[in-house]
């Protein structure tokens, strides 16, 4: 059954470092409307952080891109995220979301992302094309 959308904002920006505290900000903006506690927020603001952190880093290893992140709040107190790039894909997603898996420098990267927002978000779900882009749809109960 499909959640009835009570409010949402769509936003794109380069896929640059500076960017990923500007989408924390954004999240936090929109959940106003929705007063969530501090840990909510900081579980999905970090989630997202992740999401966001995996399009600046393996999206596009050549000139950047766009970053496309849309928010809504559906009935129920649910928070969908959606983070969405048109990099260079992901071959094996089933792989890429096993902890400490990564394509990235193994010195820098711990590939723990996708398990960092599984651990925090409800459900995540990531749907990628090589050399069309990735898609990380998470969502998120607001209890109490």
């Amino acid at each position: 059954m499909k959640q009835k959308i009570l409010n949402s904002v769509k936003v794109s920006f380069e896929a640059i470092s500076l960017n990923e505290a500007f989408a924390r900000g954004v999240l936090a903006a929109f959940l106003l409307q929705a007063d969530p506690t501090v840990p909510q927020l900081a579980d999905m603001k970090t989630a997202l952080s992740e999401a966001v952190t995996n399009c600046i880093v393996h999206a596009y290893p050549g000139p950047k891109g766009p970053v496309r992140m849309e928010l809504a709040l559906l009935e129920g107190r649910v928070v969908k995220i959606l983070v969405a790039d048109k990099g260079v894909g992901i071959p094996d997603v089933k792989k890429a979301m096993e902890p400490l898996y990564t394509t990235g420098n193994p010195d820098e990267r711990a590939g723990l992302g996708f398990a960092v927002m599984q651990s925090f978000m409800d459900s995540v779900r990531v749907s990628s094309r090589p050399g069309r882009g990735t898609r990380v749809t998470m969502l998120k109960r607001l209890d109490g």
